[in-house]
């Protein structure tokens, strides 16, 4: 692990504008730079970066934040993988965390198999470009499948000699273990100990992880016998490394792609993905020759939450289509289906086409899941039983949507097109989710109800309306270290000036308030304990927090001042007139004020809602006359309390 000290030199050396100059042409804009967003398509430029507080924002997408992640937004980073690219662009040295004994063991170890998964891929790469065998075979095969040379080299394909002794020969003779050799499966042993080429005499096809490192292979066997034709594959076994059933072939090449076109198409072998991906429909993966697991589906949920489906129109297509789609329902990925031509596959039809008219026949032809299933399951079904079995299975996939507005446009479509009563549908949907179909879905759903009643029985002092929240912490987060009462009398002989965090957290706490949002809390706390340290900025210290969802947060209370920049340096031209401290006194009040007012609000929302949950139990059957007189006197309480609030306010409320 990065040590703490390095983090922080990396976030002082990392210049926003450097950074995203990398990828965005930027031009100036007053006190900022300005370019087109990087994250979607556009022609006037929208995408703000801010050298004064170190982030960058576009106003189209709403994407953006600081270096860190901005590079994790559009390089499809980690955390570590952003700061180690920050590194090596400001040259500062990488210090590792002192690890203990098995951290150090288990960090080895991969490292040791992931060198020699890279050594094997170059090998092979090697051994399809400057062998007589592998010009000869190899790649005069991937010629034939149409790959151009760029394109080879973008997968970094390869080839594996028929001799099935030479790799482990060569790998041992350049000083790698057959520890690690075994342990990423391009070896194995046989019944007499020696060193077996898993992948001799076959195509490489290498898997990339998202960040890049060569995770396993596919061996395609190729008999001369056939002209070359494929009829043998092995992949990498499970390992440390490789999970078949949690990666996707393609995913580093195409993630910026999915990313920035915010959909995934999905085939099912690697010669779909790179014929597509050289076509030049980049944002492309494929699985592994089986249905979609959650892990797998979980990994393209990172980037986006639209999948389409992309199979040949035949028996197999179809049955393809429908394998592992109700899971992708379930964890709610908007879900379509585009079958090509009769005869064709992704491979065939993309070597056919140019990337304009494959997207124009996408567009043509590409098909809402249920609309898609709905046709394909009732065209020619004239058999009662069948009939219903068909609209069982409609109706049960129909079950695992999530969003409700969607669920019930659906069930409509399938009633019209079967003919049969919404209400029917309804009520055997329902069947399905009381019988568990959507068991998960429901445990979430009470659990949430019951954390929802929890939060109605717990101490009131605890819940507000996150609205006015989000306005108090934008506040701290903007100038939450400026003074807004100086020279406050907190005791005999004690005199203390309190900035904006400081009177928003002694306000709170003398009445036991907490913010809803646990984060804002933290931000709260910290910005107070930090109210001390010489030349404590809260801005740039929480946009360019090591916590990402913190980050997060002050990027987004701190984008409207993008575009209020130029008219603040206008407004600052027309006081020229009054002095420094005059200046500071209007700040003063106009902060101070606001934050007065949050704070009135604050205690409005917390006793509306403290009526609210009174009304409820004043409600409920079974309250003795002593419970009930009890709670009728703290209702007349709040309601005191309340209209004291709103006149402060400025507001009349009738009781």
């Amino acid at each position: 692990m990065i040590d703490r000290l390095t983090v922080e030199k990396i976030k002082e050396a990392a210049n926003i504008v450097d950074v995203v100059s990398e990828f965005v042409s930027l031009k100036k804009s007053g006190s900022n730079y300005k370019g087109l967003c990087p994250f979607h398509n556009e022609r006037t430029p929208s995408f703000f970066v801010s050298p004064s507080r170190g982030t960058c924002h576009c106003f189209g997408c709403g994407k953006g934040g600081n270096a860190i992640t901005f590079l994790m937004e559009l390089r499809q980073m980690t955390y570590p993988e952003a700061l180690r690219w920050l590194a090596d662009k400001y040259h500062i040295e990488i210090k590792e965390k002192e690890l203990t004994e098995e951290e150090r063991r288990q960090q080895s170890e991969r490292e040791s198999m992931l060198i020699v998964m890279e050594w094997a891929a170059k090998y092979f790469e090697k051994t399809l470009h400057s062998t007589d065998d592998g010009r000869a075979f190899g790649l005069s095969y991937l010629h034939s499948r149409g790959f151009r040379d760029d394109t080879i080299e973008r997968f970094r394909l390869g080839y594996d000699l028929q001799d099935r002794f030479m790799l482990a020969a060569t790998a041992l003779k350049e000083g790698y273990k057959d520890e690690f050799i075994i342990k990423d499966g391009i070896c194995y042993k046989n019944e007499h100990g020696e060193l077996i080429d898993r992948f001799a005499g076959r195509v490489i096809f290498p898997w990339l992880s998202v960040s890049g490192k060569v995770i396993g292979f596919s061996g395609r066997v190729l008999d001369s016998r056939t002209k070359g034709v494929m009829q043998k594959y092995v992949n990498s076994p499970d390992s440390e490394l490789f999970h078949k059933g949690h990666e996707l072939y393609g995913i580093y090449q195409a993630k910026q792609a999915i990313a920035k076109n915010d959909r995934v198409y999905l085939v099912e072998g690697q010669a779909d993905v790179i014929s597509m991906y050289q076509c030049g429909i980049e944002n492309v993966v494929a699985g592994s020759g089986t249905a979609l697991t959650p892990q797998q589906i979980h990994l393209l949920h990172r980037f986006t939450s639209n999948i389409t489906l992309v199979y040949d129109d035949d028996e197999a297509g179809h049955h393809a289509a429908l394998r592992g789609t109700d899971m992708l329902l379930q964890e709610g990925m908007n879900l379509k289906v585009l079958l090509l031509p009769n005869g064709d596959d992704p491979d065939s039809f993309a070597r056919k086409n140019t990337a304009e008219s494959f997207r124009r026949y996408i567009a043509e032809h590409e098909t809402d899941f249920i609309e898609f299933k709905t046709r394909l399951l009732t065209d020619g079904t004239d058999d009662p039983q069948k009939r219903s079995a068909t609209i069982n299975s409609i109706v049960n996939s129909i079950a695992y949507v999530q969003d409700p507005v969607l669920r019930d446009t659906y069930i409509h479509e399938c009633a019209e097109r079967m003919h049969i009563s919404e209400s029917t549908l309804i009520s055997q949907m329902n069947n399905y989710i009381r019988s568990g179909r959507e068991a998960d879905q429901r445990r979430e759903q009470r659990q949430q109800e019951n954390a929802a009643q929890e939060l109605l029985q717990q101490d009131p002092h605890e819940k507000t309306e996150p609205q006015v929240e989000q306005l108090m912490i934008k506040l701290v987060i903007q100038k939450g270290e400026q003074v807004i009462y100086p020279a406050v009398e907190v005791a005999e002989g004690d005199v203390r000036d309190f900035n904006v965090a400081q009177y928003f957290a002694a306000s709170l706490g003398a009445d036991g308030l907490l913010f809803h949002n646990p984060l804002y809390n933290r931000i709260l706390q910290e910005a107070v304990d930090h109210s001390a340290d010489p030349g404590f900025k809260a801005e740039p210290y929480f946009i360019h927090h090591a916590d990402l969802d913190i980050s997060r947060i002050a990027d987004d209370v701190s984008v409207d001042r993008y575009q209020m920049a130029d008219k603040k340096e206008e407004g600052r031209e027309s006081d020229r007139f009054l002095d420094e401290e005059a200046k500071r006194e209007a700040e003063m009040q106009k902060t101070r004020q606001l934050a007065d007012h949050l704070l009135l609000d604050f205690r409005l929302d917390y006793v509306e809602t403290h009526l609210r949950e009174l009304q409820q139990q004043i409600s409920l059957p079974g309250q003795s006359p002593e419970q009930l007189t009890r709670l009728m006197a703290e209702y007349r309480d709040m309601q005191t309390a309340r209209n004291k609030i709103a006149k402060l306010l400025g507001n009349d409320i009738v009781s």
